[in-house]
């Protein structure tokens, strides 16, 4: 699990990379790629990553938390709005225990 969610990290920060590259347009496109960033570091530290159930809960702690802020954001609310869907998207892939495979881009 570590390593999956350290891969997703490198591809979100180079998704975001590219994303600034590409100017403004693209602006919604980083703050995905920041919310996913931001979901896999806080994922990552502690017991989270070691066992299936200990990550479920960290995952359904998360998703109760009130609000997100992370670094480099262009619009708060879509970001919020980013970081639940990567977190609902993440949990349902844990539940049917697939898609852990993709370490690249979006999945």
């Amino acid at each position: 699990m570590r390593t999956w969610l350290e891969s997703r990290i490198a591809a979100a920060r180079a998704d975001q990379v590219a994303a600034e590259r590409a100017g403004y347009g693209q602006h919604d496109e980083c703050d995905k790629a920041a919310a996913e960033e931001m979901i896999c570091t806080l994922l990552k530290t502690g017991e989270a990553a070691s066992l299936q159930s200990a990550f479920t809960d960290a995952l359904k702690r998360l998703l109760d938390r009130d609000e997100f802020t992370w670094r480099g954001v262009y619009d708060d609310t879509r970001f919020e709005r980013h970081a639940r869907t990567a977190i609902r998207k993440i949990l349902k892939m844990t539940k049917a225990n697939a898609g852990f495979e993709n370490t690249k881009r979006y999945q």
